[in-house]
Formats: C-alpha cells, sequence, structure tokens
C-alpha cells in the first residue's frame, strides 16, 4: 500500500467511519431516522410528487413550453442547477441551468411576485454547453458552470439585463458547481471528474472575477485537530497544455465533485462518485467525511448531487441514481425525505433552491416521465419545512 492510501485510510477520508472528533452523522441516525427515511411521505398528489402532510406542489415550468401562457418564450430542456435570488419588490427569481450538449445549453430565469405569483419567464445566456450547477454569488450574480472538459464559468444577471460574462480564470475544466465564502473574499469550486479536484480562487479585485490565484486542493495533512487540506497553486488555469486537475502531482482527489454550498464560515459538497457529503471549516482548515451511503445496509440516500441548505444549516439534497428523492440531512443528523417524483425513473432531481423566505422549494425532474432531456419539469414545494433546533429533531 503506497503512503498516501494508508495516510488517507487512517484519516477516515478512505474508510467507512469518519475521523476521531469529526461530526459524524452515524453517530445520532439511530434517534433520529425511521427505517427508510420516507416514513410520513403520503400518496402522490396530482402532479405525481410524494409530500409530508400539510405539503403541496405545482409544476411551475415544463420543458419546450411557456411557462407564462400568450408569451413566446419556452422553458429550456434539461433543467439542472439552480437557485434564488432576493428582489427588492419582495419577489425572486429562480434560475435554472440547461444540461444540453453543444450549444444549445444555457440558463433560464422564473419571475415571481412576493406573493409567488409567477410573473415572467425569460432566458438569461444561451449557446453555452452542458451547463450543470453553479452558484449565487452575494452581490446577485448567478454563476453558471459548464461541464465539459473545455467548459468555463458563465457570470449571469438573473434579470437578464446583462449579458452573461465568461469568467476564465475560475479555470477552465468539467465544472460542476461553485460557492462563494464572502468573509474571506473566496471562491470554492468543484469538479465532476472521478479525478477530480476542489478549487479555491482568490480575485484580485473582489467581487469581481477578471482575474485572480486559482489554487487545488492537496494531499492532506494528519493532525491532532483532524484532516486538514493543503491548497496548491494551478499556474495555468486555462488548461491550454494540461488539464488543471494533472498540474499539481499531489492533488487530494474528489471522486465526482457534484452541489456545493457556503454558510457561516463552511463550506458542504457532494461527491457522487462514492457517495458522500463532505464539511470544510474554513478558518480552522479541516475537512470532514459527514455522511456515506456505504455505511448504511439500506441506505436512504444514494446519488448525492445538487444541493442547497437552509437557515438551521440542514442540506437538501438533490439524488440522480436514487429514488428520485429530495432528501433533507439536518445538522443533528436526522435524515428525511421530504419529497419523492413518482414515475420518472430514467430521470434525475435537480436544481434544489428556497425561496428568500424559506417557504417554498423547487427543483426539478430533468427528463420527466419520459427519460428525455426535451421532458424536463420544474416545480415548485410549499409547506412548513422542518427545522434543526438546539438539540431537537423536528420532524414532517
Amino acid at each position: 500500500m503506497n503512503p498516501t492510501r494508508r495516510m488517507l485510510l487512517k484519516s477516515g477520508l478512505l474508510a467507512v467511519c469518519a475521523p476521531a472528533g469529526a461530526f459524524s452523522l452515524t453517530a445520532t441516525l439511530s434517534a433520529c431516522t425511521p427505517d427508510d427515511g420516507s416514513q410520513g411521505l403520503q400518496a402522490a398528489d396530482e402532479n405525481g410528487v410524494r409530500l409530508p402532510k400539510g405539503f403541496r406542489s405545482r409544476i411551475v415550468a415544463r420543458s419546450g413550453q411557456p411557462p407564462l401562457a400568450g408569451k413566446p418564450y419556452r422553458w429550456h430542456a434539461a433543467p439542472d442547477g439552480g437557485a434564488c435570488l432576493a428582489l427588492d419588490d419582495g419577489g425572486w427569481v429562480y434560475v435554472s441551468n440547461s444540461e444540453m450538449p453543444n450549444g444549445e445549453g444555457g440558463v433560464g430565469a422564473l419571475r415571481f411576485s412576493a406573493s409567488g405569483e409567477l410573473v415572467d419567464a425569460y432566458s438569461i445566456l444561451s449557446g453555452s454547453h452542458r451547463n450543470c450547477a453553479g452558484g449565487m454569488t452575494p452581490w446577485g450574480s448567478w454563476l453558471s458552470c459548464e461541464e465539459i472538459e473545455t467548459g468555463r464559468v458563465w457570470e449571469c444577471d438573473p434579470l437578464g439585463k446583462r449579458a452573461a460574462v465568461a469568467r476564465p480564470a475560475l479555470g477552465v475544466f468539467n465544472h460542476e458547481a461553485v460557492a462563494v465564502d464572502p468573509v474571506n473574499r473566496q471562491l470554492y469550486l468543484t469538479e465532476d471528474r472521478p479525478d477530480g479536484g476542489l478549487y479555491r480562487f482568490t480575485p484580485d479585485n473582489y467581487p469581481g472575477l477578471g482575474s485572480g490565484q486559482l489554487e487545488v486542493a492537496g494531499l492532506p495533512a494528519q493532525t491532532e485537530a483532524g484532516i486538514r487540506l493543503t491548497w496548491l497553486p494551478v499556474g495555468d488555469p486555462s488548461a491550454s497544455r494540461r488539464p488543471t486537475r494533472y498540474q499539481q502531482s499531489a492533488i487530494m482527489p474528489f471522486n465526482g465533485g457534484e452541489g456545493i454550498v457556503y454558510q457561516q464560515g463552511k463550506t458542504w459538497f457532494t461527491t457522487k462518485g462514492d457517495n458522500r457529503i463532505w464539511q470544510y471549516d474554513i478558518a480552522a482548515g479541516l475537512l470532514r467525511k459527514i455522511y456515506s451511503a456505504e455505511d448504511y445496509a439500506k441506505p436512504v440516500l444514494t446519488g448525492v448531487d445538487n444541493i442547497t441548505i437552509d437557515r438551521g444549516n440542514n442540506l437538501f439534497v438533490a439524488e440522480d441514481g436514487g429514488d428520485m428523492q429530495v432528501v433533507m440531512v439536518t445538522a443533528l443528523g436526522e435524515i428525511r425525505v421530504i419529497a419523492q417524483v413518482i414515475g420518472h425513473q430514467q430521470s434525475e432531481i435537480t436544481g434544489v433552491a428556497f425561496s428568500p423566505d424559506g417557504t417554498r422549494l423547487y427543483f426539478s425532474s430533468q427528463r420527466g416521465e419520459t427519460g428525455q432531456s426535451e421532458n424536463g419539469v420544474t416545480y415548485e414545494i410549499s409547506g412548513a419545512f422542518p427545522v434543526s433546533q438546539g438539540n431537537k429533531c423536528y420532524k414532517c
């Protein structure tokens, strides 16, 4: 066994159990989690969605159809990553990527009034490639990521008033998602490859993204406090000579990086290749594995993909390859199925995002009932979402 693998096994990054002293969901699941995680879900409603009692769904857009009657704009195919932006009038915009290849990708937007009425729909980016996930910035732009080997990040205006701008300084690689740390004025980015990197970008002139230093997470150091990541410079972010993940020989590989979010000094991200959720404590520089499907004989959550977070640090995870579910992982370790789409077995859940007041959750079935990209469906779920508070578990 090589020394690097031996260190990773000891640290828990390749082992079944989390490192000693780390927050581990497995330590608290027995008190909070039912056998299948879906206890309490009702029968499928008229939209084919199973929900907790008191919740309701509505379809806000279908691929190829106008979200608003009488308006020409048609919702994009293969809806993927999404996010919401609060507006000054009390309304909000939900943006959604299109994961179509060969210049058929882009980003669409749905604008809602303060009462939740859909009032507008339009495109904010077109002509791009396989726009997968991304991230909303604190300054109100949407960063849309291209999931191809020569993929770039596009900075888009959710209101559609300014043209989208490519940001190659953030790296040219198989992008998945991005999260902004406004305290340290840095961005974290995931890469959807079996040996993908976790990247950090420090702008020269925050919040400007035209130039800056791109780094990739290096092999971790085992310390008494836990697993401490190192950061290595990426000399050629444009990857003109060599892919970014190969420009340093000692990177920490992550198996299929997916969604990433930031809140209160920490980032959480998923790796679909090994069905894990990770937490990175920025100030401490410590990485923790907080969920791994391999720890359970019959895991509730598999196919971990897009993620969002609520004000109580509860994660909401979209499944790709699981049971077409949105699964909540609370800050206390509880796992609950919040929604399940029935009859879409050849699809995946994408684009989980909360409205600014936290009462509405948006997501899509990327390929709908037919399994075809042209048949995507975008939903809104409303209700009293469960929260984590103190040392109690609040369930649906």
